[in-house]
C-alpha cells in the first residue's frame, strides 16, 4: 500500500534494508518523484556483500542526502536480521539520524493491504520447531498507519489456529514463506509514516526481534 503525504524536504532521503532473508532488498526515496530498489538473492555471502551493493546502490546520492533509516528487524533467519539490524543501527549512528525498526510481518501485511478484501490482515510465517511466527495488523482508513491488533509472537500452529478461530471480525490470511525482502519498499513506506507522524527514533533504540533462541536450549 502507497500513500502520499507532505511535509518531507524533497532533497532528502530515507534508506531502507530488508535482510531477514537471504535476499537483500534495498529501497531509497526522497517520497516525491524519485524512488528505486532493487533485491538481489545472495544467500550465504550476504554478510559479506552487503556493503558493496549499499554503497552502489545509494549513488548518485550521498550519505549526507538521508534523513533516516529504515530496517526489517525481523522475525526471519537469525543471521541476516542481526546484520541488518547492526548495519541500520551504525549508519543512524554515524550520520546521526533516526533509525526505525519495522517488523517482517508488518511489512507483508503493508504490502498486501490494498489488495486485501477484509480490512484486517493476519500474517503467518514458519519459525523453527514447528512454530510460526504470527501478527495481526488493520491498515487505517486513510492509509496513515498500520494499527497493531496483534503484536509479533511464535506460536504453535493449533494456538495460532485457535486465535484466528476466536477472532470476531473478517480477516485476510496471509502466509509469508520465501521472496520477503521485496517488502523493502514497505519497510520504507511504514517508516515514512512514523516519521510523518513526529517520531524519530534514537539508533540505538533499533532491535531485531527473533521471537526464538537459534538453537535448542
Amino acid at each position: 500500500m502507497s500513500t502520499e503525504l507532505e511535509n518531507f524536504d524533497s532533497t532528502k532521503y530515507g534508506l531502507a534494508l530488508h535482510t531477514t532473508t537471504p535476499e537483500l532488498g534495498l529501497a531509497i526515496s526522497n517520497f516525491a518523484e524519485d524512488k528505486r530498489s532493487g533485491v538481489w538473492n545472495l544467500e550465504r555471502e550476504l554478510s559479506n556483500q552487503l556493503h558493496l551493493y549499499l554503497t552502489k546502490f545509494i549513488k548518485p546520492q550521498t550519505w549526507a542526502d538521508l534523513a533516516f533509516i529504515a530496517v526489517a528487524k525481523g522475525p526471519g533467519g537469525f543471521t541476516g536480521t542481526r546484520i541488518g539490524v547492526v548495519t541500520a543501527r551504525t549508519l543512524g549512528q554515524q550520520l546521526r539520524i533516526p533509525v526505525f525498526a519495522i517488523s517482517t510481518l508488518a511489512a507483508v501485511a503493508w504490502q498486501n493491504a490494498e489488495y486485501a478484501e477484509d480490512n484486517v490482515i493476519a500474517v503467518q510465517m514458519p519459525a523453527q520447531r514447528g512454530q510460526v511466527f504470527a501478527a495481526i495488523y488493520q491498515p487505517a482508513p486513510d492509509a496513515s498507519r498500520l494499527n497493531v491488533l496483534l503484536p509479533d509472537t511464535v506460536l504453535t500452529p493449533e494456538v495460532w489456529q485457535e486465535k484466528l478461530a476466536s477472532w470476531n471480525i473478517n480477516y485476510q490470511l496471509i502466509e509469508a514463506k520465501s521472496g520477503l525482502a521485496i517488502t523493502v519498499t514497505s519497510i520504507l513506506q511504514l517508516a515514512y509514516l512514523d516519521w510523518q507522524r513526529g517520531n524519530c527514533p534514537h539508533w540505538s533504540e533499533a532491535l531485531p526481534y527473533y521471537g526464538q533462541h537459534p538453537v535448542d536450549t
